[in-house]
């Protein structure tokens, strides 16, 4: 099923993220993710990219297939393309199609200064145009940025650049973390004058360990507001404390995204399906009445 379709009844989407395990002796610990996320019942999986490769069967499509197969949620496969040539993303594309991935998340990926950047794709776009020329199979997605890419000149350039991936043919899109929700509520209506219409999720990361979210946000560029700030400062030297705050402050997100008429909400799971649990029983009756 393609990602965009789910959309069409008006109902709430609502969907996590997991990321291959990067040891071959990790994959049964992504079954247990896997098992413990089925029974929430999202609406889709989606896996970030990864080569994989090993003979556990760690890669994202292996792990689409198993989410497909095993788990019988749909997923999306994330895929990449700074680093690809038109032949790598050609042979992405066949194992694509042996695993019977019917979505793709597309993304340009992060430039790492030590590596030298192919060619062949430069943008998300780019890599969507070239795929739609070789087939139709595939639904594709985007990401976007609510308070603006890092490297985009100003939020409306990057507004500017987000067109061009849906008119590429991008027909749904989730965004980055945020954690001021007006900074979402103005990027939509932003992207709507823009005249891009396809379904936005609204990104959410649970903040449980504060490092790792001051790390995020310098990589992403999100801002932090003064309740969220508090929140940190108060609890971030007791662990579970800072868990339960990180979980609380999530929910309180998605309720007012909901009652605002979000189309779709996108769960950062980090892998940790307790806490995926806490948040999604909490929202439950929210997002599905």
């Amino acid at each position: 099923m393609k990602i965009a379709d789910m959309f069409k009844d008006g109902k709430t989407v609502f969907s996590f993220e997991i990321f291959p395990p990067k040891k071959e002796n990790s994959f049964n610990n992504i079954i247990t993710v896997l098992e413990e996320l089925s029974k929430l019942n999202p609406d889709f999986i989606s896996v970030t990219y990864g080569a994989g490769g090993t003979a556990a069967g760690c890669s994202t499509h292996e792990l689409v297939k198993l989410i497909k197969e095993e788990y019988h949620t749909e997923s999306i496969a994330h895929l990449t393309c700074v680093n690809s040539t038109r032949e790598d993303i050609d042979r992405k594309i066949c194992e694509f199609h042996e695993a019977g991935v019917e979505n793709i998340l597309a993304l340009r990926g992060d430039i790492n200064p030590n590596i030298p950047p192919k060619e062949d794709f430069k943008h998300a776009s780019d890599l969507i145009s070239y795929i739609r020329q070789q087939t139709d199979e595939f639904g594709f997605s985007g990401a976007c940025y609510p308070e603006g890419h890092m490297e985009s000149a100003s939020v409306v350039d990057d507004i500017i650049n987000l067109k061009k991936k849906v008119d590429a043919g991008a027909s749904h899109l989730i965004s980055q973390l945020f954690f001021d929700n007006s900074h979402f509520y103005d990027f939509i209506e932003k992207a709507r004058i823009a005249g891009i219409t396809v379904p936005i999720e609204a990104g959410i990361m649970p903040c449980t360990n504060a490092n790792s979210i001051r790390r995020m946000v310098s990589m992403c560029g999100a801002s932090l507001p003064v309740k969220f700030t508090k929140m940190i400062q108060r609890y971030e030297n007791n662990e579970e404390a800072m868990r339960d705050a990180g979980i609380a402050y999530a929910v309180d997100q998605i309720i007012d995204l909901v009652s605002n008429g979000v189309q779709g909400i996108h769960l950062y799971t980090m892998n940790n399906p307790y806490i995926a649990k806490r948040i999604a029983e909490s929202v439950e009756k929210v997002i599905r009445l």
